[in-house]
């Protein structure tokens, strides 16, 4: 039957989309965290630097995780894919009490 395949779908979907919703969350607090030992940082070496001349500036290092942009989009997106697949659920439940009062 084509119902069961509609939940199959929109719960795998769901799930999905709660991953992707962990992995931008995880991103955009590693993010903030950098930013902010990286702001601490240039804040020590300023003070430092007025101290003495010879203090090297401080770079940012960059991995290979994504922005806070593009984690911040994928948070957006997900969201939407988990609203998505909310309402094909929903309307796979409404199909199938509809399909159950048809031949009752």
């Amino acid at each position: 039957m084509e119902i069961q395949s509609a939940y199959t779908s929109g719960a795998l979907g769901l799930q999905r989309a709660s991953n992707g919703i962990t992995e931008a969350t995880v991103n955009i607090n590693r993010e903030t965290t950098n930013q902010q030992r990286l702001q601490n940082a240039q804040d020590t070496a300023a003070a430092d630097r007025t101290r003495s001349a010879q203090t090297p500036p401080v770079t940012e290092s960059r991995g290979a995780s994504p922005s806070l942009e593009q984690s911040l989009v994928q948070l957006n997106a997900e969201q939407r894919n988990a609203e998505a697949n909310v309402r094909s659920i929903e309307t796979a439940d409404q199909v199938l009490g509809s399909v159950i009062d048809i031949r009752v």
